[in-house]
């Protein structure tokens, strides 16, 4: 039997997936995953690591079967890394599904997160790679995205409610 997830959270690094996802998985009465985590459990290194190691590549080839995994098999709340949007299988299995696009501006990615060197793709100038990578995924959040919902300026709490309010979902 498969499951479908209720909501899949997409957007950039630092955008506050995972914290939003906790607060809807338990405004919703339903579980959280995060394919980041699953990805690092199973491989039992960091994501940083991997890119290191092998590449990222090799690392995206790893996230596709983890994301594809939790598509298949989780009901409740899904996150999902940065860049899993970028397969175009992923993106297909995305289709229909409650998908919501978290958006945050440099500014405020760069206040949340510090661009820190944590993370692989904003090695260098941290500020240049973060536009970089919006512009080239930027359309790919929004053609995958039943809702857009800013997270500028707003709490965690504040993002969550009006993340029900434009999915329409009742809290449990």
């Amino acid at each position: 039997m498969s499951a479908v997830p209720l909501v899949v959270l997409v957007g950039p690094m630092g955008v506050g997936k995972s914290t939003v996802g906790q607060l809807l998985a338990e405004q919703l009465g339903v579980g959280y995953r995060d394919t980041d985590e699953d990805v690092v459990a199973a491989q039992g290194r960091s994501i940083a690591e991997i890119f290191v190691d092998e590449g990222e590549p090799a690392f995206r080839a790893i996230e596709k079967r983890a994301v594809h995994k939790a598509l298949a098999d989780h009901d409740g709340v899904l996150a999902l890394g940065g860049g899993a949007i970028l397969d175009q299988e992923t993106r297909a299995l995305l289709a229909g599904l409650r998908v919501v696009y978290l958006s945050i501006d440099v500014e405020e990615a760069v206040r949340r997160t510090g661009l820190n060197a944590a993370r692989p793709l904003l090695a260098g100038n941290p500020r240049k790679q973060w536009r970089e990578l919006m512009e080239a995924r930027r359309h790919l959040y929004e053609q995958i995205a039943t809702a857009v919902v800013s997270t500028d300026g707003r709490t965690p709490e504040e993002v969550t409610q009006v993340a029900l309010d434009a999915l329409e979902l009742k809290e449990a």
